[in-house]
């Protein structure tokens, strides 16, 4: 995969650049996909039905809000997503289980980690646009992440 930085020189303005600082938990650190989305709150029902079905190398972008509250994935999601071949999951918001996610063949950021669990009520929106600190991730548009951060497609 061709680096953020070497991306962001060659296709400029036509690619989104991420500020937000997550922190990259997976035992991949590099990835790239189309986008799927899922909205929700401290609640991962959602999460763990799209990382159960059939990922074809896409990545999921969770907007949980930015909550610290509850983790939005754990190991065992995490191990669904890799069985799924999905290339990586970006969430705005905790995972749990770090030590595991760390040594799976998975790119995973987040904000953080929190051993609590969250909500299985299924409340939330899949695929939907989302917008994360004036970036947009739309479902189809492309993510390239790397150690230097998370690029999307206009």
């Amino acid at each position: 995969m061709t680096s953020t930085a070497d991306l962001y020189d060659e296709h400029g303005d036509a690619l989104q650049s991420l500020p937000l600082q997550l922190r990259s938990f997976g035992g991949v650190t590099a990835f790239e996909g189309p986008i799927r989305t899922v909205r929700c709150f401290q609640d991962n029902a959602l999460v763990k039905t799209l990382l159960s079905s059939p990922g074809d190398g896409a990545v999921l972008v969770v907007d949980g809000a930015g909550s610290l509250g509850t983790a939005l994935m754990g190991d065992m999601i995490a191990q669904l997503a890799v069985d799924a071949g999905w290339a990586g999951v970006v969430i705005h918001g905790c995972v749990r289980d770090s030590a595991a996610i760390a040594g799976m063949p998975l790119g995973v950021k987040a904000l953080g980690t929190n051993p609590r669990k969250s909500a299985k009520d299924g409340v939330g929106e899949v695929d939907v646009t989302v917008e994360l600190c004036d970036v947009v991730f739309r479902p189809g548009a492309r993510l390239y992440a790397d150690e230097d951060g998370i690029l999307v497609e206009r």
